[in-house]
């Protein structure tokens, strides 16, 4: 084989990932894995400095360092692209029909549940822990998807579109969370300007205003109106985001354009960025024992046990009471192992640990150890009953007895 074929050969299968649904969760995993190496090296104090450090200059005083840079304002386009996808999903997708969100509907609470309830019965006795009960509960769709990528035609359509359903439903309901529990006090002030900006934004779209910079402009001044009112200033992306009109122009609607201009920006820049400076865990400063202690034991407990837990069993009973059908054309088995990948947690899961222990950067050290923990063993468990579990058999047709058969 000529070199030229030899070298297309090879390079093939790379450009064939780079471009699948797998690579975003490569790029994560290993974001997360340099992250931890960086931290635990000795470029670790360089590593939190440049991430902790207060900046010499900045033009919002409430974001001092890159880190707050990156959570409080990076990751409001975080939540806008996550906005954008509820409002398409609720419009026009798998969410639009009452009948076919009851499945995922009821199984993504009932996997934020179960998880929260494991993490309390670990770490609950502790008052000090009970904030973080909501960090097992969510579900990180890129790197959940991406396993499901590398798994190729091993896993039905019906069982992607349910994971990647129960994965908006479980995102709406971490965004709920963020803003009902960890909220600080709200200056009314504020408050009242980020209602008035949204009143604004509706009008415009109610009005048929169809171009790129108001609602961009609007996003940007609600996020500093939010920022300010002691609510997390990423819940501005997702109210910005349900604003964008879905009407068509063009054979385009607003909301695929700006989706389709950020969702790449998000995947390859945002998560990325945001996964390297929340998952360097420095293992030296909390020590080998923390593996054990109450808080990381109870988050990876949470992901690998209650997530699994929480969503099989509302599967089986929607089905067996017939509230719901499990995804067609899969096995028992096939459902089980996508409801283990449902306790990937990450991105999410990180973000809520930074905020359930603002105060105690041990406590976030230790937070992030359950949560890349739990996560890993939800990946590796999920993908390999997955990969190794055959395929649904159809029941056999039953046989017509022939034309003058006696009997």
């Amino acid at each position: 084989m000529p070199r030229p074929m030899l070298f297309t050969a090879a390079v093939r299968p790379l450009k064939a990932l780079f471009v699948s649904d797998a690579f975003e969760g490569i790029l994560l995993i290993a974001v997360a894995a340099l992250a931890i190496i960086v931290a635990n090296s000795p470029l670790g104090g360089a590593y939190h400095e440049l991430f902790n450090g207060t900046l010499a200059w900045t033009p919002i005083p409430k974001l001092y360092n890159l880190h707050l840079w990156i959570n409080d304002a990076l990751m409001a386009v975080f939540f806008f692209v996550v906005g954008l996808e509820v409002k398409r999903e609720l419009i026009a997708g798998s969410l639009a029909d009452a009948r076919s969100r009851r499945l995922p509907v009821l199984a993504a609470i009932a996997g934020m549940a179960a998880p929260a309830a494991i993490y309390l019965a670990i770490a609950g006795g502790e008052p000090a822990l009970e904030r973080g009960w909501a960090i097992p509960a969510a579900t990180d769709i890129a790197f959940a998807m991406g396993v499901v990528g590398l798994l190729g035609t091993r896993v039905p359509a019906p069982l992607r579109l349910f994971l990647l359903t129960v994965a908006i439903v479980d995102d709406i309901g971490a965004v709920l969370i963020i803003a009902l529990f960890y909220t600080a006090n709200i200056k009314l002030a504020w408050l009242l300007g980020a209602l008035l900006v949204v009143a604004a934004m509706i009008a415009m779209s109610r009005r048929g205003v169809l171009r790129v910079w108001p609602y961009a402009l609007g996003a940007v001044v609600l996020w500093y109106c939010v920022l300010n009112t002691g609510v997390h200033a990423t819940i501005a992306g997702v109210v910005a985001a349900l604003t964008i009109p879905m009407e068509r122009r063009d054979g385009h609607s607003l909301l695929e354009v700006f989706e389709h201009g950020l969702v790449r920006w998000n995947a390859y820049l945002v998560v990325p960025l945001f996964g390297f400076a929340n998952a360097g865990v420095m293992l030296g400063g909390i020590g080998l024992a923390a593996f054990s202690d109450p808080l990381p034991l109870a988050i990876a407990a949470g992901l690998v046990i209650g997530k699994q837990a929480g969503i099989f069993a509302s599967i089986v009973v929607a089905d067996r009471l017939g509230f719901a059908v499990r995804p067609q054309g899969s096995s028992w088995l096939q459902i089980w192992g996508t409801t283990v990948l449902c306790g990937i947690g990450f991105t999410m899961s990180l973000f809520i640990g930074a905020l359930a222990f603002p105060r105690y950067p041990l406590l976030v050290e230790e937070a992030k150890l359950g949560v890349l923990v739990g996560s890993g063993i939800s990946a590796l468990l999920g993908y390999a009953i997955l990969r190794f579990a055959p395929p649904l058999t159809p029941a056999p047709r039953p046989r017509t007895a022939s034309v003058g058969a006696g009997g």
